[in-house]
This record gives C-alpha cells, sequence and structure tokens, in this order.
C-alpha cells in the first residue's frame, strides 16, 4: 500500500522567513511556490521526499484554522503524507482498516513562477484513529521537480522521521500491523527508551517512547527529522558560516554512522545531519 513518505508540511507564521531558513539549512533552492484555498506553500524536493513549507494567507476558513493550529500548537512539524501507487486500492483498505479515509480527491495546483502544473489524488485518515497525527495518503501523478543546490554540500535526502509516542504498543500496532510497514528494529536503551525503525521506502520512520510524566496517552507527536548528507563535515562547516548552531560531529547510534545536531534555523523542529557508514 505505502511505498515511501512523499513529504512533510510544516505550518510557519512568517513564509518568507521559512522558506530563507531552509534554503540555508539544506542548501537548495525552493522547487514549487502557490498560492490558493488560503494558503501560501512552498515546497523543496529532495531525492526521496519533499518537504512542504505551508503559512496561512488572507481570510477564510482554511487561512483561520491554521492560524488557530499555530496558536495553540505552535510551529513546526503538522502533517505527514504518504506515497501509494494505487489511491482507490489504498482507501478500500484504510476502510477495512477502520481508519475512515476521506473520499478520494483530485487535486491540481500551479506553480507561481514557472506556470507549470501537479496533479494528484489523495485521502485522509481520520485524525482520531492515528493517534493523533495528522496522515495522508496520496497517488502523484507526475514527479515533482527537484530543489536545485545552491552551495557546498548541499543536504541529499531524509534519512528519518521521528514521531514520539507514550504508547509505543498501540504505535507499533498503527505502523506495523494496520499500515503495513516492516519493523526493522525494536530496541530499549536505559537513556533515550524505547526505539522502534520501520521501513518506509529508502528511508526508517523511527517511532520512540520516552517515558515523561503527564504525556498524552491517546496522541503521538511528529517531532523531529533525520537530514542524510554526504560530508557531515563539510555541511556542517557550511551551516556554521551561514550563522547557525551546530553541534561538532560525533558517532551515531548506528554503527559507522557520523551525526550532527542543528540547533537553530530548523523552525523548531528537532534537526540531525546524518552521514551513512563509507563503503
Amino acid at each position: 500500500m505505502i511505498t515511501a513518505i512523499d513529504h512533510l508540511v510544516v505550518l510557519v507564521s512568517d513564509l518568507p522567513a521559512a522558506v530563507a531558513a531552509y534554503q540555508t539549512l539544506l542548501g537548495r533552492a525552493p522547487a514549487w511556490r502557490n498560492a490558493d484555498d488560503g494558503t501560501e506553500t512552498v515546497l523543496f524536493t529532495l531525492d526521496n521526499m519533499s518537504l512542504e513549507l505551508m503559512a496561512p494567507a488572507g481570510s477564510g476558513g482554511n487561512a483561520d484554522r491554521i492560524r488557530t493550529v499555530i496558536k495553540l500548537q505552535g510551529e513546526g512539524l503538522a502533517s505527514l503524507c504518504f506515497r501509494v501507487s494505487d489511491i482507490d486500492r489504498t482507501q478500500r483498505r484504510l476502510e477495512r482498516l477502520a481508519l475512515q479515509p476521506d473520499p478520494v480527491a483530485e487535486v491540481e495546483r500551479r506553480d507561481a513562477q514557472t506556470g507549470a502544473t501537479l496533479g494528484w489524488k489523495r485521502t485522509r485518515a481520520a485524525t482520531a484513529l492515528t493517534r493523533g497525527v495528522r496522515m495522508f495518503f496520496l497517488e502523484l501523478g507526475a514527479e515533482r521537480p527537484r530543489s536545485e543546490a545552491i552551495g557546498p554540500a548541499p543536504i541529499l535526502a531524509m534519512d528519518h522521521l521521528v514521531i514520539s509516542t507514550t504508547d509505543p504498543d498501540r504505535a507499533a500496532a498503527l505502523y506495523g500491523a494496520r499500515l503495513g510497514l516492516d519493523m526493522v528494529l525494536d530496541r530499549a536503551h536505559h537513556e533515550w527508551g524505547r526505539l522502534m525503525f520501520f521501513r518506509c521506502g529508502d528511508l526508517n520512520l523511527e517511532v520512540v517512547h520516552r517515558p515523561v510524566a503527564g504525556s498524552d496517552a491517546e496522541h503521538d507527536k511528529l517531532w523531529g527529522i533525520g537530514w542524510r548528507v554526504d560530508d557531515v563535515e563539510a555541511t556542517r562547516a557550511r551551516l556554521v558560516e551561514a550563522g547557525l548552531t551546530v553541534t561538532e560531529p560525533r558517532a551515531g547510534r548506528t554503527p559507522g554512522t557520523r551525526v550532527v545536531t542543528v540547533r537553530s534555523g530548523t523552525c523548531h523542529i528537532p534537526t540531525l545531519l546524518v552521514q551513512l557508514p563509507r563503503d
């Protein structure tokens, strides 16, 4: 049913500032801009997914809804969209899984700069049944244009998406048994809690359980992103030169990986850069 993560949506109040921040972070130019139905959006498209920055525009129900979400929950990761090969079949399966999907909608949008159009079909599962994570499923009509590199050592792709949970067993049932993602790791550690990896295309969906007093037992949260780079030292140097706060390189949890944490310029999204093991 699911072949990859198609895109993540990040809600922001100041779209130009967010675009500038992610141009710097990714080392890439936006690939798509659109204004429609009370929103303005900018997409950065990498090798294996897109990041959609979305801000409210003008008045109307959709713009007001986004402003309310930002006011109540703050800026940051807002929804997860999976890529599927057959949206009608996916919608029927979601119905059988009792996830109450919306009817399939056909959508077409035009790029504000080039006039090019993109079309897709999508559905959405009921958020109350996906443990609070807004979850879409999309069949894309054609591949999106890629974001061009605008500097040295750009980010290549997404390495992993982190979802925090207070109920790891129910989260595992949702992503594994119901959505059909392959669990490739289930490990507990005394310092960072329980960690589960679900394979999705060429990246991992990382579900983390860190027991915290007063946590919401019914709702999971889109929490952070790991970005894949070719040379973590070179990318770090570029970001430090641009004025971002970045930690020193260190060994990652996966053997052979090198990582750094980016502590500014991410629109409040916890962010890790990951260099995979060298051959």
